[in-house]
C-alpha cells in the first residue's frame, strides 16, 4: 500500500478508536454492587442473603473508635462527631452511648407513651405519678440535673429515656464522660449509612464525610479515627485490588513492550500491533455501554485480563512474516487458523454469558467482541499499515537451537495415558476439600483489620453478620404481633445465655393492637390533672410547670396509631423500615442476633412456631449460593466444551488433527487442577475463570505445533511466535501469582501454570518436524 494510503487507513483506524473512546466516556457507569457477579438465588434463604449482603442491617453498620486522647478529650471528639453526622442524610443513625432528645422527630414525641412499654403494667394514678416526681427530685440533686431540667417539665415519667434504654442494644460497652468507650480506652461510636453496605462507591462517600467531619473538629491533637464495618471493607478491597492491579498492569506492560522489542526490534511494528489490541478494549467496553445499562468494575478488570489471548494474534502475525513477502499474503495464509482460534475463544467465553449472571454476561459480550475486534483489525487493518521490508525472524541463530532441541525431544506414545493416570491419582489424594465455598476465604484484608473489626463488635454488641432471626406473616401488623409474643421467649434465650442480644421489630414499633391498648390506659384530660395535683402535694414543683406533660397525654389520646409507613419517615425509622420488609405475598421482621452461643437454642424456638419463625444461617445461604452458581458454569462449560470439539474438528478437517490440538489443552487443564489441589489448593469460581482462559491461551500452541509444514524456516517462525506468546502470558500472568490479594493470585498461579503445561504438552504431542 502507497504511503498516502497508510496514512489515511491509519488516520481512519485512530479516528474511529477516538470515536468509540468519546461513546464510551459519555456513556460508561461504573457498577460496584457486588451481587451482579452472583447468580439469582432460588430458596428463600439464598433470596433473603443477596438483599442481606447489600440491604441488610448489619451490612450498613460502620463501627468507628477514637483513640489517642484523655477520656474527656475522647469524649468530646465522639459528641462532635456524633452532632456532626446526625445532620447528615448519608447517615441514618449515630449512636455513641449519650442521649438525644433529636432522635425522636417533634411530631413523633407523644407517641413515646404509645411506644414505651409502661402502660403494659403501670398506670398514670396519684400513686405512679407521686413515685415517679419523687425519683426526680433525687434525680435533680445528681449528675444528671442539667439534662433533666430540660426534659422533665414535658416528660416527668422520663418515657423519652425509657425509650432510649431500648432502642439501645442490650450489650453496650461502659459509659464515661457520658459516651461509649471500649477497654482500651477507645471513644467507640456506631454509624449506620443510607448507602448499601456493598456499594463501594457510596460507602465510600459515607467514609470520606466521617472523615472530613473529624478533620474539622477542633482541637484534634494527636487523635486518631479508625473505621471498620463490611461498607469500610469493600471499600479497602477495592482500593487495595486497583492499586495493586494497576502496579501490576504498568510492570508487566513495560515488561512486554521490552519483550517485543527484543524478539523484533522494531519500534513501529510494536506500535502498530497495539493498534489491535486498543481496538479490542474500546470495542468491547462501547458494546458493554450499548448492551448494559451499567458495567461493573470487575467486568472491566477480568475482561482486559481475559482480552490477553488478543495480544497473541499481532505477535503471530509479526513472526510468521517472510522478508520481502506482502504482510497481506502472510495473514492470509494464517488465517484459517487465526479465525479457529478466535471462534474457540469466543465459544469457551460464551460459557459465561450462559451462566445466567449479569455481571459474567457482561464479562462475555466485553471479552468475545473484544477478540472479534482484535481477529478482524489483524486480519484486514494491521497488515496493510506494517512496514515493506522486515526481518525475518527465522534467520535467528539461536532460533535454529532451540527448533533442533524441540524436535529431538521424544514423543512417546504412552505420555498421554501416563498424564492422565497422574492426574487421576494427584486428584483423588489431594488434601482438603475440592471446591472452595467459602467467600470469606477470599478476601484481601490483613488479618489486622479482620481482627479489630472482631473486638469492636464485641466492644459494642453490634449485630451478628452470620445469623437472622426471620417472622414471617401475611402483612405488617401480624409481623410486629408475632414479634411481640416472641419478645418473652427471646428475653428467656438471652438470659441463658444461647445469644448476647436479640434485637426484634416490636422493640422499634409495636403493634396497631398494643398501640390502642396503651392508649385505652391513658387517663382522660379531667382525671390525669386531679392525679398530677394530689401527687405534687407536698413537692416543690410550680403548679403550671407540667402543662407540657398534660399536652402531650392528651395528644396521645387522641392520635391515630403510628404505622410503619409514618414511622419510616423519622430517623429511628430507618432502622425499622430495615427490619420489616415486603417480599412479594408476604412479610418478613429480621431480628438481628448478636453473640450467637447456641444454634440448636434458636432452631428450637423456630421449631416450636410451625414455621412462622427460622434461624437464618446467611454462611450457609453463601456456601449453597456458591455451589449453584458452580453447578451453572460447568454446565455451561460442559456445553461450550463439546461446541469447541465440533468447532475444532470442521475447521481441521478431521478427528485425528483434532486430538492433537483439544488432547494436550484438555489434559494440560486437568494438570493444573491436579497440581492445585495436591498443594491443598481449594478450587474456586475465580479458578474455573482462570482455567478457561489458560485453555485459549494454551489452543493456540497446539493449533500452530500441530500446523506442520515441510518448511523448516516456517517450523521455526513457528516456535519463535509461540515463545513470544508464552513469554509475554508467563509475564503478565506471573506477577499477578505474586499477587497479595488471594483472587489475583488465584488467577495469575491457574493462568501460568496452565501457560507452561499447555506449552510443553503441545510440543511433546504435536507430530514430528521435517528436520533440516
Amino acid at each position: 500500500m502507497p504511503r498516502t494510503g497508510k496514512a489515511l487507513l491509519l488516520a481512519l483506524w485512530l479516528l474511529a478508536l477516538a470515536g468509540l473512546g468519546l461513546l464510551v466516556a459519555q456513556r460508561l457507569k461504573v457498577s460496584g454492587d457486588l451481587r451482579d457477579f452472583m447468580p439469582a438465588p432460588t430458596t428463600f434463604e439464598q433470596r433473603l442473603l443477596m438483599e442481606q449482603v447489600g440491604d441488610g442491617p448489619g451490612s450498613r453498620l460502620l463501627l468507628l473508635a477514637i483513640d489517642g486522647g484523655d477520656d474527656a478529650t475522647l469524649a468530646g471528639l465522639s459528641q462532635g462527631l456524633a452532632g456532626a453526622l446526625r445532620g447528615d442524610p448519608r447517615y441514618t443513625q449515630v449512636l455513641n452511648g449519650s442521649f438525644d432528645l433529636a432522635a425522636l422527630d417533634e411530631q413523633l414525641l407523644p407517641y413515646r407513651y404509645l411506644l414505651s412499654p409502661t402502660l403494659d403494667h403501670e398506670r398514670y394514678d396519684q400513686a405512679f405519678l407521686a413515685d415517679q416526681l419523687d425519683q426526680r427530685l433525687d434525680d435533680l440533686s445528681s449528675p444528671a440535673a442539667t439534662l433533666l431540667k430540660g426534659l422533665l417539665p414535658r416528660d416527668p415519667t422520663l418515657e423519652v429515656l425509657k425509650l432510649a434504654e431500648r432502642w439501645t442494644p442490650a450489650h453496650t460497652p461502659d459509659v464515661r464522660e457520658g459516651v461509649w468507650f471500649s477497654p482500651k480506652g477507645e471513644a467507640l461510636l456506631v454509624v449506620q449509612t443510607k448507602a448499601a453496605g456493598f456499594d463501594p462507591a457510596a460507602q465510600g462517600e459515607a467514609m470520606n464525610g466521617i472523615e472530613q467531619a473529624f478533620r474539622r473538629l477542633s482541637k484534634t491533637g494527636g487523635a486518631h479515627l479508625s473505621i471498620s464495618g463490611p461498607g469500610y471493607f469493600s471499600v479497602v478491597v477495592g482500593e487495595h485490588t486497583r492499586h495493586e492491579a494497576e502496579w501490576i498492569g504498568n510492570v508487566s506492560t513495560a515488561g512486554f513492550i521490552l519483550l517485543l522489542l527484543l524478539a523484533y526490534r522494531s519500534f513501529g511494528s510494536l506500535l502498530l500491533s497495539a493498534l489491535p489490541i486498543a481496538s479490542a478494549a474500546l470495542g468491547g467496553i462501547a458494546a458493554l455501554v450499548l448492551v448494559f445499562p451499567q458495567v461493573h468494575g470487575i467486568t472491566l478488570a477480568f475482561g482486559f485480563t481475559l482480552l490477553g489471548v488478543a495480544q497473541e494474534y499481532p505477535i503471530r502475525v509479526l513472526s510468521h512474516r517472510r522478508a520481502g513477502e506482502n504482510a497481506v499474503a502472510s495473514v492470509r495464509a494464517l488465517w484459517p487458523l487465526l479465525l479457529t482460534a478466535i471462534a474457540s475463544a469466543c465459544i469457551a467465553y460464551l460459557a459465561f454469558y450462559a451462566s445466567g449472571v449479569n455481571g459474567l454476561q457482561q464479562l462475555a459480550v466485553f471479552t468475545i467482541t473484544g477478540l472479534l475486534v482484535a481477529g478482524l483489525c489483524t486480519r484486514y487493518l494491521l497488515p496493510r499499515l506494517l512496514p515493506a521490508q522486515v526481518r525475518d525472524v527465522a534467520d535467528m541463530p539461536w532460533l535454529a537451537r532451540a527448533r533442533g532441541f524441540f524436535d529431538r525431544l521424544p514423543r512417546p506414545r504412552w505420555l498421554p495415558a501416563a498424564v492422565a493416570v497422574a492426574i487421576v491419582i494427584a486428584l483423588a489424594v489431594a488434601p482438603g476439600a475440592f471446591w472452595q465455598n467459602n467467600l470469606a476465604a477470599l478476601t484481601p484484608l490483613p488479618p489486622d483489620l479482620l481482627q479489630r473489626d472482631a473486638r469492636l463488635r464485641e466492644a459494642l454488641g453490634a449485630p451478628d453478620v452470620r445469623y437472622l432471626l426471620v417472622l414471617q406473616a401475611a402483612d405488617a401488623q401480624s409481623v410486629l404481633r408475632l414479634s411481640e409474643q416472641l419478645e418473652p421467649e427471646v428475653d428467656a434465650l438471652v438470659a441463658r445465655h444461647a445469644a448476647d442480644a436479640i434485637e426484634l421489630p416490636s422493640r422499634y414499633l409495636p403493634s396497631i393492637a398494643t398501640q390502642q391498648e396503651r392508649q385505652r390506659r391513658l387517663p382522660d384530660a379531667v382525671a390525669l390533672r386531679a392525679s398530677l395535683a394530689a401527687a405534687t402535694q407536698g413537692m416543690p414543683f410550680r403548679q403550671d410547670l407540667f402543662e407540657p406533660f398534660l399536652a402531650d397525654v392528651a395528644k396521645a389520646k387522641a392520635l391515630p396509631p403510628l404505622t410503619p409507613e409514618a414511622f419510616a419517615r423519622s430517623a429511628l425509622g430507618q432502622r425499622l423500615a430495615a427490619m420489616l420488609v415486603q417480599r412479594e405475598h408476604q412479610w418478613l421482621g429480621l431480628g438481628t442476633l448478636s453473640g450467637v452461643h447456641d444454634v440448636a437454642a434458636l432452631d428450637a424456638l423456630a421449631k416450636d412456631s410451625g414455621g412462622a419463625v427460622r434461624v437464618l444461617d446467611l454462611k450457609a445461604a453463601a456456601e449453597s449460593l456458591v455451589a449453584d452458581y458452580r453447578v451453572r458454569i460447568l454446565h455451561a462449560l460442559a456445553i461450550a466444551a463439546v461446541l469447541l470439539v465440533l468447532t475444532v474438528s470442521f475447521a481441521l478437517r478431521g478427528w485425528r488433527r483434532a486430538w492433537r490440538v483439544l488432547a494436550p489443552m484438555t489434559l494440560a487443564t486437568f494438570l493444573v487442577l491436579a497440581v492445585e489441589r495436591a498443594a491443598g489448593v481449594e478450587i474456586s469460581l475465580f479458578h474455573l475463570v482462570a482455567l478457561t482462559l489458560a485453555a485459549g491461551l494454551g489452543l493456540h500452541y497446539a493449533l500452530f505445533f500441530e500446523r506442520d509444514t515441510d518448511e523448516v524456516a516456517e517450523q521455526r517462525r513457528t516456535l519463535h511466535a509461540t515463545l513470544v506468546c508464552v513469554a509475554s502470558a508467563l509475564l503478565v500472568f506471573g506477577m499477578f501469582a505474586w499477587s497479595s490479594i488471594p483472587v489475583l493470585r488465584a488467577i495469575g498461579l491457574t493462568v501460568s501454570l496452565g501457560v507452561a503445561f499447555h506449552f510443553c504438552l503441545s510440543t511433546l504431542m504435536a507430530p514430528h518436524a521435517r528436520t533440516d
